[in-house]
């Protein structure tokens, strides 16, 4: 399960993450962009490696000194931070919280006019008001930002209840991403690809996650238990992305598009 969910959510990062998706189009030439792919895709062994072994370090230490670690710090998220605030010298200490807030400043503030652009690219500016000057654009821009920026914040406060931020994530991930990279694919591989299938894959993927979601959470109707999902949370990926792509394709290849050629 965690080979399948690690091979699908990497597929998914270096396809349709905006993160990385804005760092190939910033390349100057197709051969960066490709070079700029491997060294991710080779740097992304040991540096994982090296996380998981600050992970395994952690538990060595406060395995073998048990009274160092509070028994309020119950979340596994909690340990790291309360090692580098109690166990870490005073000037590394200060480095490492600044080096962490501005990866996460970083981070935020891409993602932010990311999506603030999307916005006013996809809808406003498509559906709404396609002659919106740049005064008014950059209003737009600004209030989308500021909207998107206090979402992400309560999202935040929410988070701070759940046992792991991480494993929230990669579940919220793969409920709301997990189409995306089944019709990136189905676009990206098959060249039979239509509208049509795409629509029906969606409706198949987006009924798909719903069914393990709703599984998962306690929603599923007691009347229902013998139709309800055993798969892993972490499966929602998995299953959304590829009965979007396999659904997608089949329809394409039954219900091929016409030729808009004109006819001789």
């Amino acid at each position: 399960m965690v080979l399948v969910f690690g091979l699908f959510i990497n597929v998914q990062n270096f396809g349709i993450d905006q993160s990385y998706v804005q760092r190939y189009m910033t390349a100057r030439s197709d051969a960066d962009a490709c070079r700029s792919v491997w060294w991710g895709a080779l740097l992304y062994v040991p540096i994982s490696a090296l996380l998981f072994f600050i992970g395994t370090a952690l538990f060595a230490f406060y395995s073998s000194q048990p009274d160092l670690l509070p028994a309020d710090v119950v979340k596994d998220d909690a340990v790291f931070p309360h090692f580098i605030a109690t166990q870490l010298p005073v000037g590394m200490t200060g480095l490492l919280i600044a080096a962490v807030l501005a990866a996460g400043m970083s981070s935020v503030d891409s993602s932010l006019n990311c999506s603030a652009t999307l916005i006013f690219c996809d809808i406003y500016k498509r559906f709404l008001r396609p002659q919106a000057g740049e005064r008014e654009s950059m209003r737009v821009l600004y209030a989308t930002t500021l909207i998107w920026g206090g979402l992400g914040t309560a999202t935040a406060v929410v988070a701070t209840r759940f046992t792991s931020a991480l494993d929230a994530w990669w579940k919220i991930a793969g409920v709301s991403s997990g189409g995306m990279l089944g019709l990136f694919l189905l676009g990206i591989i098959s060249r039979k690809a239509n509208n049509v299938g795409a629509v029906c894959g969606t409706i198949v993927a987006v009924l798909s996650i719903a069914w393990t979601t709703l599984s998962q959470y306690g929603f599923w109707p007691d009347e229902l238990s013998g139709l309800k999902s055993s798969l892993n949370g972490f499966l929602t990926t998995v299953l959304g992305t590829l009965s979007l792509f396999l659904v997608g394709l089949l329809v394409s290849w039954l219900l091929p598009r016409r030729s808009t050629k004109p006819k001789e």
